[in-house]
């Protein structure tokens, strides 16, 4: 785990460190890229890009509070800055802790105009502890706690996951070192509980560890840690290290020892995991990983977001305890794990850090004026380490975030070996998996078929028949077969993954389906094409063409993409096909399902809908298009945009021609074989109550499927036509 945040820094003195602020800048740029802008003797300044790497642009990214960079630019890409050119020619190797101990003309020093300002971007994950803020400030000093981890001592403890006890060792330029157990608190160990994944501490038997320690050798770097508990990182604690000229580093001698409770996630048994339940009043949505993602709260019935203002650490750290996970590594605002639907149920919640729920924080209740959804507050928690990515690999791909997946595989005979997957029934679902596992975002697409991509030192096939739900943190907790049984067993045929660190995530407006749905009886002679595309119930192919009639339960669908990257059909142009009937291609054959169903889930109707069009009908105030069909375009929705299929053109119905009078519940699902990725497919489906008395219909309770507690889902799915008073 990464050094997050430091105390705040005393002001500089003559003799003390030099203390530097980064900061990002420039247009048009997101929050993790931008120019790099020094803070150095009172004065902000620039980096030229000459002799400018990725090495560089590591270092400068971890002092600006994220995790690593992904690139970096010249040229002065995001403008010209103004003022100092503070340093040039630097040279990192890439592990430096700040940029300035790197080579370099020296501070001041530079042959270089604004034309040639260097920029980076970051990678979109912040080191633990860090704000979500833009001025990150550093003091350069030599006795930091950059690392943090539980060193167990059991023999069998080190070789189960997570490791929830054991000596709390720091890691300095010198190694790793042990914290003396004076004085040693709860509140400590809290802390350090939260930066391992672990909501809670619990008491250590330190008998057995005091024995221990008498037959080791310990190197004390820290003698005093005074934690108030609320810290989300050892680091942020008042510490007092050791000096060379200290006379006595540990009276005693005995190192501080930790011991953790896991969450219901990561218990190592059935019976904790039963005694440890989940929360049933929030959860996170829309996050690649577990421990990140959307904080939506539940309250009355309903489930609804949280407004960003007054969102930190503290408040988010409260949310991650009672999710099960640890400390919070990020409090994030502006919608940046999607945008939310439905209300915003808290604004302005204030945390000490100590609360056992957000529930007991001070908040207020949200008015119309306050927020909207692109001000959801969101976070990422620590987690345990369970090692999962090192069972797993991709290679022969573009780059890091593609490739053949390879699994280690255990032989009859104990030994292991790196293996292939086969590529048959591998989808979305799967490659969700194995990018969650490798810490690569969420899945762009899962590939049946790997055999553009390099094929030397080719393994063989060592599994087959994966099965997953998507939700797993590891392959190994998905279905396989026993034995291998693969048709097409060549290396060409194995599954692959393309990873993505943003997704796209669509949802149905669910009023505007209960404000336009309405009956026609359509004659037949004008719905030749619609049965050509089989829109029509298979009793149509029995009707006395080109007389009579259907009858079509029709309404429109405006569907939104909330998330943070374009929605786009997974075939290319060049494979779209033509129909002719109505004049167009379909990019996607089956992009929505419509279904009438009974109250007990069976259906009576169905209908689906081919995107012949994805496009963007209309976007959110500041968004612009980007895709329109128009002359064979490129086809989309662009993030903050929506498209619109009304409801008077061909197939946007569901043919009830066969459906008897009776209470129904109406479902759409969007995208609803996962041929695209998204950030969560939980909120792809919609459910109305219906109720027909064979003339006309009555829709009402649109919602989107998870919108509801489960009561309440319960209830609506056992009374369809009466949950409310709209329908006597």
């Amino acid at each position: 785990m990464l050094f997050s945040k430091f105390p705040t820094p005393t002001p500089q003195t003559a003799e003390g460190p030099e203390t530097l602020k980064f900061r990002l800048s420039g247009f048009p740029r997101k929050h993790n890229e931008g120019r790099i802008e020094v803070f150095y003797k009172g004065e902000w300044g620039t980096i030229c890009d000459d002799d400018f790497s990725l090495a560089n642009a590591h270092v400068l990214c971890r002092q600006l509070g994220f995790v690593s960079a992904t690139g970096w630019t010249h040229s002065a890409k995001y403008g010209k800055g103004t003022g100092k050119i503070w340093l040039d020619n630097v040279q990192c190797s890439g592990s430096e802790r700040s940029v300035s101990v790197c080579k370099s003309r020296g501070w001041g020093n530079s042959d270089c105009t604004h034309d040639e300002d260097a920029g980076v971007i970051c990678k979109d994950e912040r080191l633990p502890g860090y704000v979500d803020s833009n001025v990150i400030e550093v003091k350069d000093h030599e006795n930091k706690v950059e690392e943090v981890r539980l060193r167990p001592v059991f023999t069998i403890a080190t070789k189960r996951m997570p490791v929830t006890e054991g000596v709390v060792e720091v890691k300095n330029k010198d190694g790793w070192a042990q914290i003396c157990d004076n004085g040693w608190t709860p509140k400590n160990s809290h802390v350090v509980c939260g930066m391992m994944g672990f909501p809670h501490e619990k008491k250590v038997n330190k008998n057995f560890y005091k024995l221990y320690s008498e037959r080791q050798k310990n190197h004390f770097l820290v003698h005093s840690v005074a934690c108030l508990g609320t810290e989300v990182h050892l680091a942020a604690c008042p510490l007092e290290f050791n000096y060379d000229n200290a006379t006595e580093s540990c009276p005693g001698g005995m190192p501080a020892v930790v011991s953790c409770v896991p969450g219901p996630l990561y218990a190592q048994s059935t019976v904790m995991r039963k005694k440890l339940k989940m929360p049933s009043t929030i959860r996170l949505k829309g996050g690649a990983k577990y421990g990140e993602g959307r904080v939506e709260v539940l309250k009355g019935s309903e489930w609804g977001t949280i407004c960003d203002d007054r969102w930190n650490l503290l408040s988010a750290s409260v949310v991650c305890r009672e999710l099960g996970f640890g400390s919070a590594k990020e409090a994030l605002t502006g919608a940046r794990m999607g945008q939310g639907l439905g209300p915003i149920h808290m604004n302005e919640v204030q945390c000490t850090g100590h609360e056992r729920s957000l529930w007991n924080c001070r908040y207020k209740n949200i008015t119309a004026e306050d927020c909207k959804h692109t001000e959801d507050a969101s976070l990422r928690c620590n987690v345990p380490y369970m090692g999962f990515e090192k069972t797993v690999r991709i290679l022969g791909g573009r780059s890091r975030y593609e490739g053949r997946v390879e699994v280690l595989y255990t032989e009859t005979n104990g030994t292991l070996r790196w293996g292939l997957i086969c590529g048959e029934g591998w989808g979305t679902e799967e490659a969700m998996v194995v990018c969650r596992q490798l810490g690569l975002g969420y899945a762009n697409h899962g590939l049946q078929e790997t055999w553009y991509w390099d094929s030397s030192n080719v393994t063989e096939m060592v599994m087959s028949g994966v099965k997953c739900t998507g939700d797993e943190m590891s392959l190994s907790q998905c279905q396989h077969h026993r034995t291998v049984n693969c048709q097409k067993a060549l290396a060409r045929f194995s599954a692959g993954v393309i990873c993505s660190e943003t997704a796209s995530d669509l949802v149905l407006n669910a009023p505007l389906v209960q404000q336009t749905t309405y009956i026609e009886d359509r004659p037949l002679h004008m719905l030749y094409c619609a049965a050509e595309e089989d829109c029509l119930s298979k009793s149509a192919a029995k009707a006395n063409w080109p007389y009579g009639h259907r009858r079509l339960l029709r309404f429109s669908s405006q569907i939104h993409n909330i998330g943070r990257a374009d929605f786009r059909p997974k075939a290319g142009r060049h494979s779209w096909v033509w129909h002719a009937c109505h004049g167009h291609y379909h990019s996607m054959d089956i992009f929505t399902h419509y279904d009438l169903m009974s109250a007990n889930g069976t259906k009576v109707a169905e209908g689906h809908k081919a995107s012949f069009c994805l496009e963007d009908s209309d976007c959110d105030e500041g968004v612009s298009k980007r895709y329109e069909c128009a002359n064979f375009g490129e086809q989309g929705i662009t993030v903050g945009c929506w498209d619109l299929y009304r409801h008077d053109i061909d197939c946007q119905w569901i043919d009830i021609s066969d459906v008897k009078p009776g209470n129904y519940i109406l479902q759409v699902v969007i995208n609803p074989n996962y041929e695209v990725a998204e950030s969560d497919f939980t909120n792809n489906a919609m459910k109305c109550n219906c109720k027909y008395d064979g003339h006309r219909i009555w829709v009402h309770n649109c919602h989107i499927g998870d919108a509801f507690s489960e009561e309440a889902e319960k209830k609506f799915e056992k009374y369809p036509g009466q949950l409310n008073n709209q329908i006597s």
